[in-house]
């Protein structure tokens, strides 16, 4: 690995346009998890793949889903068929939340339709009963998971997806509170960081690029680094802002027209952004829109999961992890582990015969062990889904570090076999 490097990433708010898709497919898993709830069915039997299109005034929401009765109707012959009322109406809580009432987008009168049909049954068969476990779920698809942690942060995330996100968190919140002239910024917004490593470690701001839409027109580049800076030089807090430091900030001028109205917009576009901002590998599956048996998501959250338990429990400074599945097959294929060479005292194949005894990878034990059934999922679809704090609503559960002693245990027991 190298000492010292440049190394940078980007994030996206909440009212870029393929965010808004995410949050509009999220909300829809939610609101299938609610209400399965309200009706008491189960919400293991939950399915949910919820793809959403957005352009100007216009929104798509496409996919496949098992649904409660109470998001059903019966149309003229009396077949059951989805009801896109309730549909429509998350989508329209989520845009105006995000804060769109522009001429080219608004939540009272963009279109929407709703497409979603039923659940493919070739696909059903192999999820409800597992081909190695029956009675127990199979993977919802074939696939290659990630999971990674570092001590380049407090929460264990690579320093310059960590900061990109912080910035454009923090600049929303003051938009929405309407803190003075941030009250005049619009949704839309890009960040990017490049962050001066020495030593493997961050120890700089090498350059730092903000976009963000404006809604006064006569605001140039210099009035909006007037209003951003100091939400930036907040974000950033201890790490430095070199003196040679480079800012781009809105570098081609006016961005008034923003959003889907500037640009269409596609669920699963900003993995990315998603995950680690490029500092560690992705298998290509994107998280929004669907439910936890899908293993581009579970997967992802149990492998960031135990990624930063083996961190956080002082096994190494960085772990990266792969899980592999195949669709219908409860238990992984295989797991990988790299400790990048900053093992304590351990190798990476007693780290992933630990895993295997700590925790049960087949979608069932995700789900159960995370928690996962529960309406939890449109708070992850902006400012990445990890690194965040755990909730006591469930959500961002794979954050928690409470596998750091079962680890250690299970590597106990692994070192007295060797022995």
């Amino acid at each position: 690995m190298r000492a010292s490097y440049l190394f940078t990433s980007e994030s996206v708010a909440e009212g870029h346009p393929d965010k808004v898709c995410d949050r509009i497919s999220d909300e829809i898993v939610d609101l299938v998890y609610r209400e399965a709830a309200k009706t008491g069915v189960d919400p293991w039997t939950v399915r949910v793949a919820c793809e959403t299109l957005a352009t100007t005034n216009r929104v798509i929401i496409a996919g496949e889903v098992r649904l409660p009765p109470s998001l059903m109707k019966k149309d003229k012959d009396g077949k059951d068929v989805i009801n896109p009322s309730k549909f429509k109406a998350a989508a329209r809580k989520a845009i105006r939340d995000i804060g769109y009432e522009q001429d080219g987008f608004h939540w009272k009168t963009a279109k929407i339709d709703v497409l979603l049909h039923s659940q493919s049954a070739d696909i059903a068969q192999g999820v409800d009963s597992a081909a190695d476990r029956q009675g127990d779920e199979g993977a919802g698809d074939q696939g290659i998971m990630f999971g990674y942690a570092c001590k380049e942060t407090p929460d264990l995330m690579p320093a310059p997806i960590y900061y990109s996100h912080k910035i454009l968190q923090l600049l929303a919140t003051a938009r929405k509170k309407g803190e003075g002239d941030a009250g005049k910024l619009g949704p839309d917004a890009k960040s990017q960081v490049t962050v001066r490593y020495e030593n493997g470690h961050p120890a700089g701001v090498d350059s730092i690029v903000l976009s963000t839409q404006h809604l006064d027109e006569s605001w140039d580049s210099k009035k909006v680094r007037q209003v951003v800076e100091p939400y930036i030089r907040e974000a950033l807090g201890d790490l430095p802002i070199d003196k040679d430091c480079k800012w781009y900030i809105n570098p081609t001028g006016k961005f008034v027209i923003g959003g889907p109205d500037g640009d269409a917009g596609l669920t699963g576009r900003k993995i990315i952004v998603d995950t680690y901002g490029g500092a560690a590998p992705h298998g290509g599956g994107a998280f929004s829109g669907k439910d936890t048996t899908k293993v581009d998501r579970s997967a992802a959250y149990a492998a960031r999961y135990l990624a930063k338990n083996v961190v956080a429990s002082g096994l190494a400074d960085r772990c990266t992890l792969q899980i592999s599945y195949a669709i219908g097959i409860a238990q992984p294929l295989s797991i990988y582990v790299d400790l990048h060479g900053t093992g304590k005292n351990v190798t990476e194949d007693q780290v992933e015969a630990a895993i295997r005894k700590v925790m049960d990878l087949s979608p069932s034990g995700i789900r159960r062990h995370l928690d996962l059934n529960k309406p939890i999922y449109a708070k992850t679809s902006a400012y990445g889904h990890f690194g965040r704090k755990a909730g006591r609503d469930g959500s961002f559960s794979w954050e928690k570090t409470d596998l750091v002693k079962p680890l250690k245990d299970a590597l106990k027991d692994e070192t007295l076999k060797a022995a």
